[in-house]
């Protein structure tokens, strides 16, 4: 019965709080997150990613479908890009993959070239198998997307600080509007609060305790006047044999 009014109590909340921007956040320093990079097609930023090794890059495996060709790392601002930042690659998205409610939102692009490491260009550490985060705990999310609905992406990164929802909780609400989510994904931000991610920050990290725990997959509907639903991400921790066993194959195709 406390479950069942807590739960009340929340998508009250939800429904009647002003949606606010996407994240609420704030710019980041130049240099802070140099594991982030910028995932581009011919026109520009079309998805987030974060850098794993020296030739592989994660994102998001539905980014695919905006046809990405390179990749922009050690960025800040998307208005300063040199020519040296800029790195083609092939991908191995995941076999499984068709759209982000059937889960397996998970893709790594293999560089053409061998990134050196400085201070603005780093990899993030990612989890042990089976490695779970406590609900509450206060993570962060990064991108270039955008900072409400319908609004434009911004060309400086910004960051904002989000809690892990339990699992449990967020299909509960899921489940009352939207149906069953999929197997493999964890929540933070998006719902009784108003911070979380928007459009164009797809393919980004969900970062706990410095380690990249999920990457950024899909919220509702394309809305992002939070509070409404929690954000969804996929949980990295349950597919770490997969990226493995890619890393140590280096066979990704264009």
């Amino acid at each position: 019965m406390h479950d069942l009014m807590l739960l009340c109590f929340l998508l009250c909340l939800a429904s009647t709080a002003d949606g606010g921007e996407i994240v609420n956040g704030e710019k980041v320093p130049e240099g802070a997150l140099p594991y982030l990079v910028s995932v581009q097609n011919i026109t520009g930023h079309v998805c987030g990613g974060f850098l794993i090794s020296r030739d592989f890059v994660m994102t998001a495996a539905h980014c695919d479908k905006l046809n990405p060709t390179n990749v922009v790392v050690g960025s800040h601002n998307l208005n300063k890009i040199h020519k040296k930042m800029r790195i083609k690659f092939k991908k191995c998205k995941h076999g499984h993959f068709q759209q982000t409610i059937t889960g397996y939102d998970i893709m790594l692009l293999q560089l053409n070239k061998r990134v050196n490491f400085n201070d603005r260009v780093k990899p993030i550490r990612l989890p042990k198998r089976g490695m779970t985060v406590k609900e509450k705990s206060e993570c962060t999310v990064a991108g270039w997307g955008k900072t409400r609905t319908g609004g434009e992406q911004v060309k400086e990164l910004q960051m904002v600080n989000v809690s892990v929802i339990s699992l449990d909780q967020c299909q509960r609400v899921w489940k009352k509007y939207d149906g069953i989510l999929p197997d493999g994904v964890v929540c933070a931000g998006g719902y009784a609060t108003d911070k979380g991610f928007c459009q164009g920050d797809s393919g980004g990290p969900l970062v706990c305790g410095g380690t990249a725990v999920g990457i950024v997959s899909f919220n509702r509907g394309y809305i992002c006047d939070y509070p409404n639903m929690p954000n969804v991400y996929t949980d990295l921790s349950k597919y770490t044999n997969w990226i493995q066993k890619k890393l140590k194959e280096k066979k990704c195709f264009i």
